[in-house]
């Protein structure tokens, strides 16, 4: 058994809560940006004390409505200015916010709202709003639901307008730092989700730890983060919270294929991610770079890059050689990757799955360093991350400031500190189970190094056991073979099976281009080219880059191309874009068989 700590950088306030980080921000920076909107297509500043009149005004319209401390109130949206806004006029008022991803079913709504008890929701759109009515005779404990587009802001505004300062500042202080901020309902690859309950406490000891880690980054005046996650999803929640505890600047983007024009838009210093926006960042470049015939420039500017990178974590660093090249493809090659970035950043920090070594290497060495980091929604996001000056690619860094990380004797990864998840709704049962001895249990296999630095190896759950007996964890291997640019996702199979194999959906994004360069007919699909050997080569050649991380016992045999992808809407893919392995298994059996056909 090993373990690993870091001393605390922040002191939680035994009597504050979330709210107090917009009060103390228009009492000590009232005309810093603290957040900005989008306006007519142009991004707006908000200061400090503009947003906390907002968030007020939004709250005394819920304590007008009846909204009581402590009731749970649901949230469904996409990531926008009001998400926020309510986020915080939520506690303001005293209660609780329950987030619902805006992609759910009615089915996961009714789930969601009944099983916290919800009494209010506020929606973003027609389309929401319906979800909600179609399950509300279900729903015996909601008594308002209001929608963003339908005006409903205005409305809570008017509601409000008898309500007093002074009502709104004494419901503010009403949560404790032990009392539940929101309810995070796990997007769940088996079962129903279960409802994670985050006290203030947790937000504040990693918020706080976080800033503090990564002062640099979070420097108030200078600094701003653009926001394109899920803020049903804990991480988007942190990337909410932190720059606000700072504060930094934050935008918001609603649709993710909007993203690289908001980039440029907005030009933030900090982006939060996860590995599959940095994947897209390089296979873009990447196949830009061949279809202008720059190709051969490109692979060595990255073949450059990384080297550059693996040099700096050597006692001698980069040889002036080096220097020289890197010098050269700085102003062919990355300053441009840099520009699509948005220009100004120097860092990233990325969670949700593995990033992999050769893009972390490839990313430092362009000048955009991407700090790898683990969390899950019962550890409030990040509980281990890499530090801006000493980072180890390949790790997911160190404990989170004021805790503990302890590697148990079977491998799983043991967690324990006040950043923490109180219990699961209404679930005593799983709570203790997950909890036992007082140390949450992950479910992740890991190893802790010398210096504390986390390495996340599979999950307890999804080990697979060949039939010769070999134990393989599918993540190392996945997340190497999905890198690919024509690789949309990857599973691997071979539980009870005399060897490993694979199943592969096509990118759709990068077919196009790929047919056009090896003279396929405009148009293919992956149904038409499943068997086409051009293409099984190329996913070949995938499958053996990620042959190479593991061992030949391993290693992928064979795999089969499907037809069709794996997505939320298609029930394969959780809210947070995570396989669900049982799901996949069942409605791929067939292919699953031919694979180990004779």
């Amino acid at each position: 058994m090993r373990e690993f700590s870091l001393p605390a950088l922040y002191e939680v306030p035994a009597d504050g809560n979330l709210t107090d980080i917009v009060r103390r921000n228009a009492a000590q920076h009232p005309d810093v940006a603290v957040i900005a909107r989008k306006v007519g297509g142009s991004w707006q500043d908000v200061t400090a004390t503009a947003f906390l009149a907002e968030v007020h005004s939004a709250a005394k319209g819920l304590i007008a409505a009846g909204v009581q401390p402590g009731d749970r109130v649901g949230l469904m949206s996409r990531t926008r200015y009001e998400w926020t806004l309510l986020d915080f006029a939520i506690w303001s008022a005293g209660a609780v916010t329950v987030p619902v991803y805006e992609t759910s079913s009615p089915e996961q709504v009714q789930w969601i709202l009944g099983d916290s008890g919800a009494t209010a929701c506020i929606v973003e759109s027609d389309g929401h709003s319906a979800a909600v009515e179609s399950v509300r005779d279900r729903l015996p404990a909601l008594k308002h639901v209001w929608q963003i587009e339908g005006g409903g802001l205005d409305e809570l505004g008017r509601l409000g307008q008898d309500v007093t300062d002074e009502t709104v500042e004494e419901r503010s202080s009403i949560a404790k730092a032990d009392d539940p901020a929101t309810i995070v309902y796990t997007s769940g690859t088996t079962g129903r989700p279960k409802g994670c309950v985050l006290t203030h406490r947790s937000f504040f000891a990693e918020c706080g730890n976080i800033v503090e880690r990564l002062r640099p980054l979070f420097r108030t005046g200078d600094c701003s983060v653009l926001l394109f996650l899920p803020l049903a999803h804990v991480f988007g929640r942190l990337v909410q919270i932190a720059p606000m505890m700072a504060p930094i600047k934050l935008g918001m983007v609603p649709d993710i294929s909007q993203l690289t024009d908001e980039l440029a838009a907005f030009r933030p210093t900090l982006i939060l991610g996860v590995p599959r926006v940095f994947e897209k960042v390089y296979n873009s470049a990447r196949a830009k770079a061949q279809a202008d015939g720059k190709g051969k420039i490109f692979d060595k500017a990255a073949d450059t890059a990384i080297a550059y990178s693996k040099a700096l974590d050597s006692p001698s660093g980069p040889s002036l050689g080096l220097k020289i090249k890197h010098k050269t493809f700085d102003k062919l090659v990355y300053s441009k990757l840099r520009a699509v970035l948005g220009g100004r950043g120097e860092y990233a920090i990325s969670g949700g799955a593995p990033l992999g070594e050769r893009l972390g290497h490839f990313f430092r060495g362009i000048g955009f360093t991407v700090l790898e980091g683990y969390g899950l929604t019962e550890s409030c996001a990040a509980t281990a991350f890499n530090p801006w000056d000493r980072q180890k690619i390949g790790t997911v860094g160190q404990p989170l400031p004021g805790s503990v990380v302890r590697i148990a004797d079977d491998g799983e990864v043991l967690l324990h500190g006040e950043h923490l998840f109180k219990e699961y709704w209404n679930n005593p049962g799983a709570t203790a189970e997950a909890l036992a001895d007082g140390w949450f249990h992950t479910g992740d296999i890991g190893t802790l190094d010398e210096d504390g630095y986390l390495r996340i190896t599979g999950r307890k759950k999804e080990i697979i056991v060949t039939a010769g007996g070999k134990n393989v964890a599918p993540a190392v291997i996945e997340d190497r073979i999905r890198a690919h640019a024509l690789v949309a996702e990857c599973m691997v199979v071979g539980d009870g099976r005399p060897f490993v194999g694979a199943l592969v959906t096509i990118d759709e994004e990068f077919l196009g281009r790929w047919c056009a360069d090896h003279g396929k007919p405009a148009g293919s699909t992956a149904a038409s080219l499943c068997e086409d050997p051009d293409l099984l080569a190329a996913i070949q050649a995938a499958i053996d880059d990620g042959n190479a991380a593991v061992s030949k016992a391993e290693s992928v045999r064979k795999f089969r191309i499907l037809t069709s992808q794996f997505t939320e809407d298609s029930g394969h893919l959780t809210p947070s874009l995570k396989l669900k392995r049982n799901v996949v298994a069942k409605d791929y059996a067939h292919e699953i068989e031919a694979i180990y056909a004779k």
